[in-house]
């Protein structure tokens, strides 16, 4: 090999590490979540999908670190600490209220955004919804205010109905509390029996169900959990194995084979959030972002298993129905 080529050969590996080291960082977004990675998939492809409408792709301008609580809520400290310590860009909390007030227990600095379905204000999470006043901002979901129009829909549906169950995790013991009074609340003033049942595990679940089959409510009413979303197949199959007509909060439980549902469009909830995630990389303070209020609600029939339950869908709710799933 010729000197002179030999040189240039040299310095040209010699400059690769200093062009390497010249490239700009890749962010890193810290999402951590109350429930487990299984079944979640849809809400992580919605917050996805928000986020590349920002500007923002995973793998390519921007990464994921992705933490997992499994519905276990003292968890939830530790994994938001170890993000704290990788110092990521922004932290993501979802899948209840637990990861957002982990979060913001954990660092005054790191901007957070949420998906909470209670209220932000009164969770002391933000100052206002228009002006958060911290670093935390997010998507505020409806849930616990729709225990009525979803009894009353369910009624419509199951005209007989006088006797309701209704499960709640009891992993989260404030929403299993507040989600049970609601519940019996409601009942009450539709001159319903109401039955909680806690079903925090699967196995729970199944032993729930091992009771339902000897004591044969009309219907069962699962509560707004993202733990039960994790759950939809297992729950939807045993309710078609013993014949229960089920309600669910979100359209997921419903495309696995319940009944019905009445809730929030959590999938755009999610889409917003990766929207908030996205705005907040490129230099907007979460102070300066008002909260979104989710006000999109949508109501999901499956025909299908109406006519496997023996159950005629009225026209005045196939009218209103969002979408009815043959």
């Amino acid at each position: 090999m010729k000197r002179r080529a030999f040189i240039a050969l040299v310095g040209g590996a010699a400059a690769w590490p200093l062009v390497a080291r010249a490239q700009p960082a890749v962010p890193v977004i810290g999402f951590v979540s109350a429930v487990s990675s299984d079944g979640f998939a849809d809400r992580v492809h919605d917050f996805r999908l928000g986020l590349k409408g920002a500007g923002y792709v995973e793998g390519e301008n921007v990464a994921i670190e992705y933490r997992w609580a499994e519905n276990q809520l003292d968890r939830l400290p530790g994994l938001v600490a170890d993000l704290v310590r990788r110092r990521v860009a922004v932290i993501v909390a979802t899948g209840g209220t637990a990861p957002a007030i982990a979060a913001k227990t954990a660092t005054t600095t790191i901007p957070i955004v949420f998906t909470v379905p209670e209220d932000p204000v009164q969770l002391e999470l933000v100052a206002s919804l228009s002006r958060p006043g911290g670093n935390l901002t997010g998507v505020n979901l409806f849930v616990g205010e729709l225990m009525s129009k979803r009894l009353e829909l369910l009624r419509e549906l199951v005209p007989a109905m006088t006797r309701v169950a209704v499960f709640v995790n009891p992993a989260n013991p404030a929403r299993a509390e507040s989600h049970a009074r609601e519940a019996k609340a409601a009942g009450r003033a539709m001159g319903l029996r109401i039955q909680v049942f806690n079903a925090g595990t699967s196995r729970e679940i199944n032993a729930a169900f091992a009771t339902l089959a000897g004591e044969r409510p009309d219907a069962l009413f699962v509560s707004p959990d993202p733990f039960y979303v994790v759950r939809r197949v297992q729950l939807a199959t045993l309710a078609a194995r013993h014949a229960i007509p089920t309600s669910f909060s979100v359209r997921d439980g419903v495309a696995a084979g319940g009944l019905m549902s009445y809730g929030t469009n959590i999938g755009d909830a999610y889409r917003q959030a990766g929207v908030y995630a996205g705005r907040v990389l490129k230099g907007e303070k979460p102070a300066d972002l008002p909260v979104l209020q989710s006000i999109k609600f949508e109501l999901v029939i499956n025909a299908e298993t109406a006519r496997m339950l023996g159950l005629t869908v009225p026209p005045s709710l196939l009218s209103v129905a969002d979408e009815v799933i043959e």
